[in-house]
């Protein structure tokens, strides 16, 4: 469900899309630690909950729906649209070969027959990730009209403010999962062969961790009371997982991309967000049950504990220990027994 009242989940908001795509995702990232049998189930049924979502007459995902089963949009926002398509991707890409592979490959190839037709910023650079993903597995030419098309669509919203030293990004308000879009760029550069759009977003994504790096070293993410308007301030509250995992996810990206230490410390930065290095000087997540707070606000952390901040936790905890289990594994020395340890 998508909403609790403190751990309780909340019936009368009942699921929606969005969750359910995050859900899948987790369960593809817990299958290296805990093996494929541990999360099958719920892997199938999250393939299933996005199956029946998918309406024919649009192309599209709805989003929103009734405790009681019931759906309240036809067709879902392009948000949640694109977010279905990237989890079925990475299920594509990684559940091994069996119902859940195959059901997410025939719903993705059902569904991604409207994937070009994205208007907004964030869905597109979604939409980027599930191409990427898919191109890994199963090569490029399967996606490529798709992925060329709305990369340049993408690149084309940051060409027009990439000489703004003081406002390269292409809305006039900085609001949520900022760094979606350069994380984007730098994918679908690296891909494509374009350096200089790889470079944009190395560049944006600079700024926004600058921006959002108290003095103190610690990550302050742009808070949704108020946002970040162009000549205005960062605000403060409320501080939300969804910030500071996608932050955690472009850092990633762009450290694999570089191997500059810095990236790899905003990792650990946001990574630390949950864990007390933050505003209110608190856990925003539990690492005994699992759940993550919905974000920091004027009277500190907030107890509910919704499935998007969970997910969105889990996803920061999957994506830190991959990378410094690489990162143990790169700067090894031959024969330390310990190396591979995350």
């Amino acid at each position: 469900m998508q909403h609790a009242q403190g751990t309780r989940p909340d019936p009368s908001h009942g699921y929606c899309t969005d969750d359910v795509a995050r859900a899948l995702m987790v369960d593809l990232l817990h299958q290296r630690e805990l093996g494929w049998q541990a999360v099958a189930t719920s892997a199938d049924r999250n393939v299933t909950f996005l199956a029946e979502a998918f309406e024919v007459a649009t192309g599209h995902f709805r989003n929103l729906r009734r405790w009681d089963g019931a759906w309240l949009d036809i067709p879902g926002s392009e948000d949640a649209n694109a977010r279905a398509l990237h989890a079925l991707a990475v299920a594509i890409a990684s559940a091994p070969a069996g119902t859940v592979h195959d059901d997410a490959s025939a719903l993705f190839e059902r569904a991604f027959a409207t994937a070009s037709r994205v208007s907004s910023l964030r869905p597109r650079a979604t939409v980027i990730l599930a191409c990427e993903a898919v191109a890994h597995t199963r090569g490029f030419d399967v996606v490529a009209d798709v992925y060329r098309r709305v990369a340049n669509d993408l690149w084309k919203s940051f060409a027009v403010c990439e000489s703004d030293t003081d406002w390269p990004w292409p809305e006039a308000l900085v609001t949520y999962e900022n760094e979606l879009l350069p994380q984007a760029l730098i994918v679908a550069g690296r891909r494509l062969r374009r350096p200089r759009m790889v470079q944009a977003g190395l560049h944006v994504l600079d700024w926004l961790i600058d921006a959002q790096t108290g003095e103190d070293g610690d990550l302050r993410t742009v808070g949704n009371t108020g946002w970040w308007p162009r000549g205005g301030q960062v605000a403060r509250y409320d501080q939300q997982p969804i910030s500071t995992t996608t932050l955690l996810l472009a850092a990633e990206t762009a450290f694999e991309e570089t191997a500059d230490p810095r990236y790899r410390d905003a990792v650990e930065s946001a990574y630390g967000w949950f864990l007390g290095r933050n505003d209110a000087h608190a856990p925003v997540a539990d690492p005994v049950s699992g759940a993550g707070a919905d974000g920091i606000g004027p009277a500190g952390v907030s107890h509910n504990q919704g499935a998007e901040s969970t997910l969105m936790w889990l996803i920061a905890l999957e994506h830190t220990r991959d990378l410094r289990a690489r990162s143990a594994q790169a700067t090894a020395k031959p024969g330390d027994a310990f190396a591979a340890v995350a």
